[in-house]
């Protein structure tokens, strides 16, 4: 199983930012996605998650209406388009997969697989 994220960079605030997790080894289709979020010195944070179906997204409130997370099954893809960044986004970004679709889509312990992480900062 890999989960491999890409796209992060570096932005000026207010700038626009794609993140891409691209998934192999495993059926893409059957699990739900989630993104996570870690800033120096701070723990792990839950950021967005999209179901199987890509159907009911949840975010965090500190990115809702700024960040939308999308997915192409066809291409076990999935998306998470940042708008709006502000200097506090600055953090590692990872993706991970979920294979049971449980209520705690923000929660680390509910997924199963990680990707690597992409670094995403946002300058002021």
């Amino acid at each position: 199983v890999q989960l491999q994220a890409s796209g992060g960079g570096l932005v000026q605030a207010g700038g626009s930012l794609r993140l891409a997790c691209a998934a192999s080894g495993y059926n893409f289709r059957n699990y739900n996605m989630g993104w996570f979020r870690q800033a120096p010195g701070k723990g792990r944070e839950f950021v967005a998650s999209i179901r199987r179906s890509a159907n009911g997204p949840n975010y965090a409130d500190s990115v809702k209406d700024r960040f939308t997370i999308s997915r192409d099954n066809d291409k076990n893809m999935v998306y998470l388009q940042l708008d709006s960044l502000k200097p506090e986004d600055t953090a590692v970004y990872y993706c991970a997969a979920d294979r049971f679709g449980g209520n705690f889509y923000d929660q680390m312990h509910e997924y199963d697989y990680w990707g690597q992480g992409t670094q995403v900062t946002v300058s002021s």
